[in-house]
């Protein structure tokens, strides 16, 4: 009888055990993503300034500031539940990052043909605090993804996967560039 009762109580325990584990590791998931969401966030409010100090010195390049104003647009239309995400879901998410991150290189591009602007106090520190959020993005990314591998073990991992649907956990998808994206092919610019 006390073996018996011995198993059960070391049972619960080693349940508890994990179901705390994998409670740690989603919150931390979720604030991981929570970090991504601030910086998308962040590039989302700088670059209308950024487009409105470029457009005073290059109006001419109406394609170029479209193409930002767009890809911010669409960006900031999808907003995903990471918890339920489904992977059609995040690379959609993850190609329309990419397609802003392309544009906003491009902008980048055309603005070192304009002396003037490329000296302009307010185009710098903007073109910083853009440099500075991308960094933080890629990193809040390399975090996210980070955390979600750790997730996805814990859940995968025998004996946890014997029990983490009878808790409610599940695997979280992580966020990688587009294979297709802009973001890793070079910057080109024609001034022809």
């Amino acid at each position: 009888m006390y073996i018996i009762l011995g198993i059960i109580a070391l049972l619960v325990i080693f349940l508890i055990g994990l179901y705390n584990n994998l409670i740690k590791l989603r919150v931390r998931t979720d604030e991981a993503w929570a970090d991504i969401d601030v910086q998308l966030k962040r590039r989302y409010d700088l670059i209308p300034n950024l487009v409105e100090t470029v457009k005073g010195y290059a109006g001419h390049e109406k394609e170029t500031l479209s193409a930002v104003i767009e890809a911010r647009a669409a960006a900031t239309k999808m907003n995903i539940d990471v918890a339920n995400v489904t992977p059609d879901q995040m690379a959609q998410f993850s190609q329309m990052q990419s397609g802003l991150s392309g544009a906003l290189a491009k902008l980048m591009a055309v603005a070192e043909s304009y002396p003037d602007l490329k000296a302009n106090e307010n185009f710098l520190e903007l073109q910083r605090e853009i440099t500075d959020t991308e960094n933080k993005i890629q990193a809040a990314r390399r975090f996210y993804n980070g955390n979600v591998r750790d997730m996805n073990i814990a859940v995968q991992s025998f004996p946890a996967n014997m029990f983490v649907h009878m808790f409610g956990f599940n695997t979280r998808e992580f966020f990688e560039l587009d294979e297709n994206s802009e973001e890793r092919e070079p910057v080109k610019v024609d001034f022809s």
